[in-house]
This record gives C-alpha cells, structure tokens and sequence, in this order.
C-alpha cells in the first residue's frame, strides 16, 4: 500500500460541489487507487493528545461533529464505518516496541471531521474498517515521521495509512474565493511541493526552519503533521506525488501527496 496525505478543508467539503477537491476525493477509487484497502488508519489533525492514542471500537464508529455554525444537514450525516480493533492492537504493539509508549486507547470514541469528511468521498460505501490514531503537535514534525516509519509494516498487510490535515491552515487569514492567493501561502505550498517531490526529507522534517513563510502558514503543526506520519510510514527512498492541487479562501492549499517506495 502507497501511503497518502490528504488536505480536508473545511467540513463543507463533504456537501458544497464548489469546492474542486470534493471532485477529486469523489473519484478516488476510480482514479487514485482501486485496490481496496483491508483496514484504514486514520491520522488527522483533529484528535491532538499528549501521548499517542488509538480508537479501539468494536462496533460501528460514531461520527464527531466537531465543529460548530455550519448548516444543519451536516449535522445529520452519518459515517458508521466499522472500528478496528486488531489493527488497533496492532498499532499499539508497534508504537510501543519503538519506543513511543506507554500508547493508549480509547473505546469510546468515533471520527472526527478530519476523519469521516474526506473518507465519506473516498469510500461512501463506510464498509472498510477504520481506526484513528491521534497527533502530538507539541512534539512536532520528526517525531511523527519517526512514528510514522514505526508504522510502516502495517502497509504489507493491507493496512491504507492516510493523514488528514492541510497544506496551508492558518483560519486567521482566510478571504474570499475570487480574491488572488496570498503570497506567503503560495511560497509556502511550492516549497512543500517541491521537497515532497524532490525526497527532501530532513528538509520536511524541520520545515518550521527551512520553508518560506512556514510560522503564518501553520501557525500550529496540528495540520501539517498528519503528513509526516504518512512520509515516514512510506519508507526512507519513497517518492513523492502531487495528486491533487487546489484553493480556496486566498489561503487555503487543498494539495495532497502520494508516497510510494521503491519496489
């Protein structure tokens, strides 16, 4: 399994055809991968914990509505994808054996719209078992990317490891969808581009030094971290693919990456 970082938007990307990635997300199985996944590990920027932390649920995954003002069909959406506990377990293993424990778990907790948003579009069907693992964003880029590499053996089991976040996230900043992209998100998104593309990992690894504009365009790493875990879970040699870009708000990169190792 390639390993993926998707950028979710806002939570309207699951109801609003104006936004252009909901299109892309929507075609993800005809067009980006057709295999389908046994289970999917879950990375968003939604669910940050001071230690790592898994959903164990035996039953269907509650759906989060973790937002607040939005139109109130959104908060009438369902996704019941089955949880995953072994894959739960063995996340947990793996984590722990590399040095990331004590990893805890939580039995009582669903999706967030990090989660339930993009894969409504990807796999509607919500039949493909889902476990959600949560961020540390105090611990920053190279800890995920370790932990993604700790993860990595889930991918010779079937085991889709996707990160949710976004390329730029800075709400503050935020305008309308006719207005020109800001610079600073512009020069920070090419930069990200350009070293996912390129292997430059250790340049990923300490972005908030090395890329252009990077305090404005993350202003906190929860968003961006997601990324890391899938780059590391890809392996040391794997190449980077742009697989989807576009805007919205000025500010907002709705780009997303393919990671694939060396065969």
């Amino acid at each position: 399994m390639d390993t993926f970082f998707i950028s979710h938007g806002a939570p309207t990307l699951v109801i609003d055809d104006g936004i252009p990635a909901r299109k892309f997300l929507q075609s993800w199985k005809s067009s980006k991968m057709q295999e389908l996944p046994k289970a999917i590990l879950m990375v968003s920027a939604h669910w940050d914990t001071d230690a790592p932390t898994v959903n164990l649920v035996q039953g269907p995954n509650d759906t989060i509505y973790d937002f607040y003002g939005f139109p109130s069909k959104m908060y009438k959406l369902k996704y019941p994808a089955p949880g995953a506990p072994d894959l739960a377990k063995k996340v947990k293993e793996l984590l722990n054996t590399s040095g990331f424990g004590p990893i805890k778990e939580e039995k009582n907790r669903g999706l967030d719209h990090g989660a339930w948003v993009p894969l409504m579009l990807m796999y509607p069907e919500a039949n493909i078992p889902v476990c959600q693992l949560s961020v540390q964003s105090r611990k920053g880029a190279e800890h995920h990317y370790k932990m993604g590499k700790a993860l990595a053996p889930l991918r010779e089991e079937g085991v889709l490891i996707l990160g949710s976040g976004n390329a730029t996230h800075n709400m503050r900043y935020i305008g309308p969808d006719d207005g020109p992209i800001a610079k600073w998100a512009s020069d920070f998104d090419t930069w990200l581009k350009e070293a996912c593309i390129n292997g430059r990992y250790d340049d990923l690894n300490n972005y908030e030094v090395k890329a252009p504009s990077a305090r404005i365009s993350h202003p906190w790493p929860d968003h961006l971290v997601p990324l890391h875990v899938a780059l590391g879970a890809a392996g040391e040699q794997a190449k980077g693919e742009l697989i989807h870009h576009s805007w919205t708000n000025r500010t907002i990169s709705y780009a997303s990456y393919r990671f694939t190792s060396p065969k």
